[in-house]
């Protein structure tokens, strides 16, 4: 039988060479060779048209696919209905989107290769369904396309490499752009041989392509496999009794295509040279193996690959291929299976780059740790014990008997620079601690919002952490600074938006709450010192009293002199120890007010500097795991 061409057959063949002729290198139309000067459009459905119009059609060509009054163009576009192939195609876009500044181009490549290859099929004819015939050297492949075309289309014989290049045979027109972007040349475009059968009109629509073999010895063949394979809708997988355990198949094809089993068919071939029952224990055996590829199997109702046995050279078995072909062409939902197949094969790779163990984030106990490791780099509790000793300090002068005042004024003037210069010169190891503290804590909270994320985006949190913590110890150093010249409590507001300049060394970092500033004074203090200024009146009144009796100025009689000196004598100190009684209570709450005012500077200096971008690159993660999920959950071949 002759082979019939989409060039035409018969006194056509002239007009075939010429469109040839007109094609560019790669198989590509060229530019115009639609409509010819000297010849109208020479596709194929409006010269069938023409020529019945003018009376009858030519010898060999098949009739017209669509009826004369269908205006429906015969190339639609691809645009799938009640699928949610679209929705994931979305989400896998605004996945890569948000995810090239955190990962690299090679962990992105093959999502970027699919969101490219749906797009070029999705622009292409959705009423085509392309599946190819592939197999290793010797199975078939091209005994059982010439068997389904109807047609010795494919050349066969004993030598090997048989097939060189990719050869299509389509059954209806407008399949052109889907063969263009196979790279299939017109010279190895071709039509089937017509039956006039019901399984050949369930054929229309179906674009057969005959593959080199995958495991020939000439250079380049595997390569056209693997290329062809990455853009057909569907994949015929031809094997023989002797080689349908290859481990080649297995594990470069089969195994990584185990989730595209629905658009996929394995069929055993050359059961002819089996005998008896070999043929169902060879099956059941391919089956076997399929199944520990990982491969699901359409059976009893389930989807997955259609596995059967015939044998192509004495055409038993073909005709039920050819029925599940028909059904599978009609269905029109090959390409959207496979575009689907490829998502969530391009998932699978991404798994380990968005999916993370555990609940990774920052909680409250990290949150707290690291706002306790400021606060003592920053030197909150030492700055309230500080501020608290400040406070009874105030107000054992305040209220103390003048003698002692006197005393401590005279102490301090023997070292120079008073009782707590000293203190106040924080020396540089302490620095160092400080700063220690702080870079140790910036390292434990990154660590803790890291753990369990994905590589890049564990990183990426460490990097923001370590980012933000630059220049941190300073402006803690500037913070404390401040608390201690405004007084302890009263100035340690926080203020996480003012940045230290560099070199700043606050000696509040080890000392912070002591200064200028005093703190403020309960409003018993004046009675006190009205009290105590009374019992040093008391004193000097009896003082006096009693000189002047012993000088005789006055009349004697000591006991009352005495007396009024001894009560101002014991009242001086009972006042200072009350007053110091009643301070602990204020003094301890005005230390715990300076310490948490500290605390709350150096914790929202923190947070802005280092936990909020940390919870920025969290936020993200969150988003690009959600479009993740909006990838995966709509799976429909459950991986």
């Amino acid at each position: 039988m002759t082979a019939v061409t989409d060039e035409g057959q018969g006194p056509g063949r002239g007009e075939g060479r010429r469109a040839d002729a007109d094609r560019s290198p790669d198989g590509r139309a060229a530019p115009g060779d639609g409509l010819r000067p000297d010849r109208g459009w020479d596709d194929g459905l409006i010269a069938r048209r023409a020529a019945a119009a003018a009376g009858g059609a030519a010898p060999g060509v098949l009739p017209a696919a669509v009826p004369e009054d269908d205006v429906r163009p015969q190339v639609e576009a691809y645009v799938p209905s009640g699928n949610p192939l679209r929705p994931r195609l979305d989400a896998l876009r605004e996945l890569v989107g948000l995810s090239r500044a955190r990962l690299d181009g090679a962990a992105l490549a093959e999502a970027g290769r699919v969101l490219d290859e749906a797009a070029a099929r999705q622009r292409l004819s959705s009423r085509h369904t392309v599946v190819a015939i592939a197999g290793a050297s010797g199975s078939g492949k091209s005994t059982l396309f010439n068997a389904l075309a109807g047609a010795q289309i494919s050349d066969t014989g004993l030598r090997r490499p048989t097939t060189a290049a990719p050869l299509a045979c389509s059954w209806t027109d407008g399949a052109a752009g889907l063969l263009d972007r196979l790279a299939v040349p017109g010279r190895l475009r071709r039509r089937p041989q017509p039956s006039g059968t019901a399984a050949d009109e369930a054929l229309q629509g179906l674009v057969l392509v005959d593959l080199p073999d995958h495991d020939s010895a000439a250079a380049g063949h595997r390569d056209q496999v693997d290329r062809v394979l990455a853009l057909v809708d569907a994949v015929i997988w031809v094997v023989d009794p002797e080689k349908y355990a290859d481990a080649a198949l297995h594990e470069r094809y089969l195994r990584p295509l185990a989730g595209h089993a629905e658009v996929t068919f394995v069929v055993l071939n050359q059961i002819d040279r089996l005998p008896g029952d070999a043929a169902d224990q060879v099956l059941d055996d391919l089956r076997r193996l399929l199944d520990e590829d990982g491969m699901a199997l359409g059976e009893h109702g389930e989807p997955g690959a259609t596995v059967l046995s015939l044998s192509a050279l004495t055409g038993d078995g073909v005709g039920e291929l050819r029925e599940l072909l028909g059904r599978f062409v009609q269905d029109r939902t090959a390409a959207t299976r496979r575009l689907s197949a490829d998502v969530d094969a391009a998932a699978a790779r991404l798994r380990p780059v968005y999916v993370a163990e555990g609940r990774p984030g920052l909680g409250e106990g990290a949150r707290e740790e690291f706002a306790d490791r400021l606060a003592e780099a920053v030197g909150a509790a030492a700055a309230g014990q500080a501020a608290e000793r400040e406070w009874r300090r105030n107000a054992g002068r305040a209220c103390g008997t003048p003698w002692l005042r006197l005393w401590r004024w005279y102490e301090s003037t023997r070292q120079p620079g008073g009782l707590d210069r000293a203190a106040l010169t924080a020396p540089p190891e302490d620095h160092l601690t400080a700063r220690q503290v702080v870079e140790q804590a910036v390292r434990t909270v990154a660590d803790d919002a890291a753990d369990g994320l994905p590589g890049p985006w564990a990183q990426a949190v460490r990097e923001a952490a370590v980012h933000g913590a630059q220049g941190l110890p300073e402006a803690l150093d500037e913070l404390a600074g401040r608390a201690g010249g405004d007084g302890g409590a009263g100035g340690a507001e926080p203020d996480s938006g003012a940045a230290a300049a560099p070199g700043v060394r606050g000696s509040g970092a080890t000392h912070p709450g002591r200064g200028n500033g005093k703190p403020p004074r309960p409003a018993w203090w004046p009675a006190a010192v009205l009290a105590q200024v009374a019992m040093t009146l008391l004193q000097i009144f009896g003082g006096l009293w009693l000189a002047g009796q012993i000088i005789g100025v006055l009349q004697p009689g000591l006991l009352a002199p005495a007396l009024v000196m001894l009560a101002g004598i014991i009242g001086g100190p009972l006042v200072e120890w009350s007053c110091a009684a009643a301070a602990r209570g204020p003094a301890r709450r005005y230390g715990q007010e300076a310490e948490r005012r500290l605390r709350e500077a150096a914790a929202a200096c923190g947070r802005a500097r280092v936990l909020d971008p940390v919870s920025a690159e969290l936020v993200r993660y969150r988003e690009v795991r959600e479009r993740y999920v909006a990838v995966t959950e709509f799976s429909t071949t459950g991986r």
